[in-house]
């Protein structure tokens, strides 16, 4: 009886064992488990091609290099959809014109639930706060989203941003050069909070400060297995949990202040309270849009303003509109003695969005370089890659080319997926474009600036997005920084 003798020794051998080897092991046989079953799944006749991998070996591709195991998929099965699994998840890519159009209308696929498996891990989750909400919560936090970028309160808004930007740009000194996904997502931030947040938060550069290393600590801390195996109490999970609480206390102390105080003030936080809404959705809404307009807006605003410095003859252009707009003011509103972000906050939010067609342009230009009679199985994730109608040079020639002269494209559907499309259609975007143009416009003409590599030598070309990295499209660190000298002495 060696077999059984040897089987016993083995049990004993591990009963014996710590809690990591016990742990560890467990972890391994469930995984295996799911593998087996996983392999066992049939598809149906009109399923989409499954790729030729286990569904082990496309975790880490999937969530390390995004962008180039889809297109390998594209090319492997030479369809154009195809599935492969994720421990227990069925994820289906999709691409072309015709599975576009239904991705971004079809009523039978759920925005919300794909957000919980693809994006929910990059917020903060709390549960009935800012994950697992009724969709009547999502609705009203939705209205109030809209209720933010109404005319009044965006034209209140502008002042106040103009000033946190002049502060913090006049932190950079008279010269020098930085990274842009360091010093201008900062600054989005800050702006991000001035929004969304409350004067408690947003005049305390400290508190932002830390708010901002919290939510990187989201990111940073965001794996695979955190994705898949959230019940999984890793290191990066714990890190994630506990910078959750720490957003969390610091939102809440801030209503609490609000409350206890007494005072109305003119920002978010008090348009929220004066609506009647719940305490839990007024804190779901901070921490939830703080995070998702910054990361968007933040990363739009970097690679807007390394395509200008590498484009000199499109940051002239966008410089001459601004000038034009300030020169257009009436001189009861402008003095030339004023600083530039007091001139700029005498432009009216007409004028801002109407009147810009120059910077209109660079930011569509920017956003683009940053289902098709196949079956969808109930509970499958559906993934549509923007870079298949971005990147397309049928629809784009010379796609990675910056180009702002580029027309709309009006002959595919959803030519173009910058703020989303149909059902998906991002509903902050009057709020992000005024941040994206008043930044813009305060860096030009404050500013002159050029793109180097890293040796510190003038960039020929500006870099291009890496769109591996889903979050920031950020090239690899050090590669690159923008030089930037004041031209102006009073910002």
């Amino acid at each position: 009886m060696p077999f059984s003798v040897g089987l016993q020794a083995a049990g004993a051998a591990l009963l014996s064992a710590g809690f990591p080897v016990l742990f560890t092991t467990a972890i391994i046989v469930l995984l295996v488990i799911i593998s087996i079953i996983s392999s066992l799944r049939k598809d149906a006749t009109d399923a989409p091609a499954r790729l030729p991998i286990h569904s082990l070996f496309a975790i880490v591709p999937f969530f390390r290099r995004r962008f180039d195991f889809l297109n390998w998929g594209f090319e492997v099965t030479g369809q154009s959809a195809f599935q492969f699994d994720l421990l227990r998840n069925n994820v289906i890519v999709v691409s072309g014109e015709s599975a576009r159009q239904t991705f971004f209308s079809a009523k039978g696929l759920d925005l919300t639930e794909g957000s919980k498996f693809f994006l929910a891990q990059y917020i903060p989750m709390v549960r009935g706060v800012t994950s697992d909400l009724q969709t009547k919560r999502i609705s009203l936090i939705h209205k109030r989203l809209a209720s933010v970028q109404k005319n009044e309160q965006l034209s209140m808004l502008i002042p106040m941003m103009l000033e946190d930007s002049r502060r913090m740009m006049e932190t950079w000194g008279e010269s020098g050069s930085f990274d842009p996904f360091d010093n201008i997502y900062e600054l989005i931030f800050q702006l991000t909070v001035r929004s969304l947040s409350c004067s408690e938060i947003s005049d305390d550069p400290c508190v932002v400060s830390r708010l901002k290393k919290l939510y990187d600590t989201l990111d940073v801390g965001t794996t695979p297995a955190t994705v898949l195996l959230p019940w999984l109490p890793t290191p990066a999970m714990v890190k994630k949990v506990w910078a959750t609480k720490e957003i969390y206390d610091i939102v809440v102390a801030a209503i609490t202040a609000r409350e206890q105080s007494g005072i109305s003030k003119n920002d978010t936080l008090q348009m929220l309270l004066d609506s009647g809404d719940e305490k839990m959705v007024v804190v779901g809404f901070i921490m939830g849009l703080l995070i998702a307009g910054a990361r968007a807006t933040g990363t739009t605003a970097c690679w807007m303003l390394t395509f200008l410095g590498g484009h000199s003859e499109w940051r002239d252009k966008a410089k001459a509109e601004v000038e034009g707009l300030l020169a257009s003011q009436p001189l009861s509103q402008i003095s030339t003695g004023d600083s530039l972000s007091s001139q700029l906050a005498a432009i009216s939010l007409e004028t801002w969005e109407a009147e810009t067609p120059v910077l209109d342009s660079i930011i569509r230009e920017t956003l683009r370089m940053h289902i098709d009679g196949k079956l969808i199985p109930t509970g499958s994730y559906v993934v549509y890659p923007y870079s298949d109608v971005h990147l397309n040079p049928d629809i784009y020639p010379d796609p990675w080319k910056f180009d702002p002269t580029r027309q709309p494209e009006t002959k595919s559907a959803y030519g173009y997926v910058g703020w989303g499309g149909g059902k998906t259609t991002c509903l902050g975007q009057r709020l992000a474009r005024v941040e994206l143009k008043i930044v813009t416009a305060l860096f030009l003409l404050g500013f002159r600036h050029c793109v180097v590599d890293g040796t510190g030598k003038v960039a020929q070309q500006p870099p291009l997005p890496n769109w591996n990295d889903i979050l920031l499209c950020r090239p690899p660190q050090g590669s690159f920084r923008l030089r930037y000298e004041r031209s102006s002495p009073a910002l």
